[in-house]
């Protein structure tokens, strides 16, 4: 298998998961303090939203890739 043929599966399975989940978290500290023994952190918890247009484009060029992606000419 060749690196675009591969790229096209990657591609289309990140497409669908973005269409399946259409958004992720994660938390990332912001502030963090220390005043003597006591420590003090602030952590944001951030989503981000996955347009759908971008999840369907990521599956037809994946699509494209593993159709196209393979020939010489």
């Amino acid at each position: 298998m060749n690196a675009v043929k591969l790229a096209g599966i990657v591609l289309i399975v990140a497409g669908t998961l973005g269409l399946v989940y259409g958004s992720f978290s994660y938390t990332k500290e912001t502030h963090e303090a220390k005043l003597g023994p006591l420590q003090f952190t602030v952590q944001e918890k951030e989503t981000v939203n996955i347009p759908v247009w971008a999840g369907v484009g990521a599956i037809a060029l994946g699509g494209l890739l593993l159709v196209f992606g393979g020939r010489k000419g």
